[in-house]
């Protein structure tokens, strides 16, 4: 039975991930639409739902031994590596929280959409490219743990 649990968790982390890219692809289509009530709705249940996603993401990485854990047991010295990409998620998770609080917040809402929306583009793509950076240290590590071969 607990050898079908490191299993679960990635499926589960799988999952996490699968939702998280299709959030982030509504999010995306509702930056296009012209800001009105409406839109700050949808908008709202997209951050709402990506904020409750990326703490359970997080937990399911860590799971195990602790963040990157896999990568560290093997690179101890890639420590500062994998301790900023963590501050780098805690403050994804924190502006993220900022500009959901302003989306909530602001009345009437095109008075800040122009800003909130050049914001969320930013944080799209500093989200996607910390992912990246993730999955370049995971292979980093599997690549060296492996070597080329001949």
């Amino acid at each position: 039975m607990a050898s079908t649990m490191p299993r679960l968790d990635g499926r589960l982390l799988e999952e996490y991930l699968a939702l998280e890219y299709i959030l982030l692809g509504d999010l995306r289509d509702v930056l296009e639409e012209e800001p009105d009530e409406q839109t700050r709705k949808w908008l709202l249940a997209i951050l709402d739902a990506l904020l409750d996603a990326m703490p359970r993401e997080f937990e399911l990485k860590c799971h195990g031994g602790g963040y990157l854990s896999e990568v560290l047991e093997q690179y101890p010295n890639w420590y500062g590596e994998v301790e900023n990409l963590r501050a780098e998620r805690e403050e994804l998770y924190a502006h993220l929280r900022r500009l959901q609080s302003c989306v909530r917040e602001s009345f009437p809402f095109q008075h800040v959409a122009a800003r909130v929306r050049n914001e969320l583009h930013d944080w799209v793509q500093g989200f996607v490219a910390h992912h990246r950076h993730e999955r370049r240290l995971l292979m980093n590590a599997f690549t060296l743990d492996c070597g080329v071969g001949d």
